[in-house]
């Protein structure tokens, strides 16, 4: 495969709102790697916690595998292992606006249809104000750090900083293409 070699451990991650889980199934879809969404790993039903002991030993048994799709944040510790581990990052790096924008529409939605990947039975609203709270933290605080791993490691590992809508359809339609050849 010439543009998009072959994927076997692929971290998504960005800022709230930003479509990760969106583009982590597609990708799933095309390429049939296993999909673990932090979010239903780091949440139980009906919205709680699960122990963050719980969690990152989960997260640790999923990052020893040989393939996976792994979308979310779920804590530093996790995230640098994570991102140590792939051979693939995807960082989603949309212009904060359109996170806000994004995570309204999933709140409009959430209140008919419970978002893919959102924890079973766990509250729209509470979700929807806890990314609302953390969207500029996460711009001010991880968003450089974000920026300065792929930088890093773009001689490393395939790296794709996706900075638009169109960049992730992009994205995917190239992901297709190269997977549909190799069928």
């Amino acid at each position: 495969m010439s543009n998009v070699p072959e994927m076997r451990r692929v971290a998504v991650f960005g800022n709230a709102g930003g479509g990760k889980s969106t583009l982590a199934r597609k990708l799933a879809g095309i390429t049939g790697l296993p999909l673990h969404s932090l979010d239903t790993i780091k949440y139980k039903p009906g919205g709680g916690e699960a122990p963050h002991d719980e969690y990152l030993q989960i997260h640790s048994e999923l990052v020893r595998g040989d393939k996976w799709i792994i979308d979310g944040f779920g804590c530093v510790p996790s995230a640098w292992e994570r991102f140590s581990a792939a051979d693939t990052l995807i960082y989603i790096d949309l212009p904060l606006f359109t996170h806000y924008v994004w995570v309204t529409k999933r709140l409009v939605k959430g209140l008919l249809v419970t978002p893919e990947g959102w924890p079973e039975n766990s509250p729209i609203w509470r979700g929807t104000l806890n990314s609302y709270r953390v969207l500029r933290l996460c711009h001010e605080k991880l968003t450089p750090k974000y920026r300065q791993l792929v930088a890093e490691q773009a001689t490393h590992k395939q790296v794709h900083h996706l900075r638009s809508a169109s960049a992730l359809k992009a994205f995917v339609e190239a992901v297709t293409n190269e997977y549909s050849g190799i069928r």
